[in-house]
């Protein structure tokens, strides 16, 4: 699996976005901008645990959008099934972020996320706005991730200085005298 300080794999993407039109994104796209990138993985729409992790990241859109980061959610899902979840399922109706297809496979495979059963695992990352994972998580398909510390580890990561064991934002940094 692609790990921190690695750089985060060239992709263009087709993908559904907000307002349910189909564009392209690249991973150049948030470097431009000077953002930083939170990308998590998912397996597959229709399903029962997926559904919950992208209600809260968009729960918490404005979080990431006010930490100066671009949001994105990948599955090996085609971009018009993306657009049918987001229409059958009302949970889904007011994403504030892209959902972008992976039917090739290749972003999955370049991260070394794609499980046997061909979708992607339950992965996330954090990548600077120079393109550099910084954070990596990977949970099984039973297990949703929680967005929260995915919250607190891109504030740490942007933190100039030592961020201890359970540190949260507003906590002192390790002093280093």
């Amino acid at each position: 699996m692609k790990s921190v300080g690695e750089k985060f794999p060239k992709f263009k993407k087709e993908a559904v976005l907000a307002n349910n039109q189909f564009d392209t994104i690249t991973n150049e796209d948030h470097k431009k901008e000077g953002k930083w990138m939170v990308i998590f993985f998912y397996p597959k729409d229709f399903t029962f645990v997926c559904p919950t992790e992208i209600v809260e990241f968009n729960n918490n859109f404005d979080k990431f959008n006010a930490l100066n980061a671009t949001l994105y959610g990948v599955s090996t899902d085609t971009q018009e099934v993306h657009l049918a979840w987001k229409a059958n399922d009302p949970r889904l109706s007011n994403l504030r972020f892209p959902l972008i297809e992976d039917t090739s496979k290749s972003l999955c495979k370049k991260l070394g996320i794609l499980q046997p059963g061909s979708v992607a695992y339950r992965a996330t990352f954090i990548v600077d706005p120079e393109g550099t994972i910084q954070w990596v998580n990977c949970n099984n398909d039973t297990t949703g991730r929680n967005v929260q510390e995915v919250l607190r580890a891109l504030e740490a990561t942007q933190n100039p200085g030592l961020t201890g064991c359970d540190w949260q934002p507003g906590d002192t940094l390790i002093s280093v005298n």
